[in-house]
């Protein structure tokens, strides 16, 4: 059994349970700052779809709007004083000012490219509404990359998992080794098999 399929068994009884909603309340909480394994519910949810024992189009709706929600009350937090919280409870992992001040100078300088990638990484999935409210990017720009990366971040992770199945296992490795061409290449891989899908769906009709 991989890390992935043996994750998958462990939340299974509580996705069953609690549905879509708990996929929805993780992906939300963990957005703006609370530790939670939200990537890796969003994953074993979409491993589920695949099976049949979830809604792919209602899920990926779920995960969608909750990251979106979710970094936008790290946004408000921010622009309400969220860098003195930042740096209050930050140092318990390792956040320290001058590391928070190099964070919000790149943020100052490709904020919205950053917004836009920083879901695919652990620490700025969780900081990064906190930190471009802090910087006070404008809301506008900060809801559009956002909104762009949580559709790329579902569509890797959700239906990614949904489409590839058992075999997402063998991508985590590679992503992990190369970072945005892996985003780029999972992405791509995506698109393909879903067209490979439809196409073969209206084949059969």
């Amino acid at each position: 059994m991989t890390g992935i399929e043996h994750y998958a068994a462990l939340a299974e009884p509580y996705l069953r349970e609690y549905g879509i909603f708990a996929v929805f309340i993780v992906v939300c909480l963990e957005s703006f700052g609370v530790p939670l394994p939200g990537e890796s519910l969003v994953i074993a949810s979409g491993l589920l779809a695949s099976r049949g024992d979830m809604n792919i189009v209602l899920l990926v709706g779920a995960i969608w709007s909750a990251a979106v929600l979710g970094d936008n009350i790290g946004y408000a937090i921010g622009m309400l004083g969220g860098r003195r919280l930042i740096l209050r409870h930050g140092a318990r992992v390792g956040i320290t000012e001058p590391r928070l001040a190099k964070v919000e100078g790149v943020f100052r300088r490709y904020g919205g490219e950053i917004v836009m990638v920083a879901r695919f990484f652990v620490g700025l999935r969780q900081l990064n509404g906190l930190i471009a409210g802090t910087v006070a990017m404008p809301w506008p720009r900060f809801l559009l990359y956002n909104a762009l990366g949580a559709a790329l971040w579902t569509g890797v992770w959700g239906l990614g998992a949904y489409v590839l199945g058992h075999h997402m296992s063998a991508i985590l490795p590679w992503f992990h080794r190369f970072g945005y061409a892996a985003i780029a290449l999972a992405a791509l891989a995506v698109v393909v098999l879903l067209a490979i899908r439809y196409a073969r769906a209206r084949s059969a009709k």
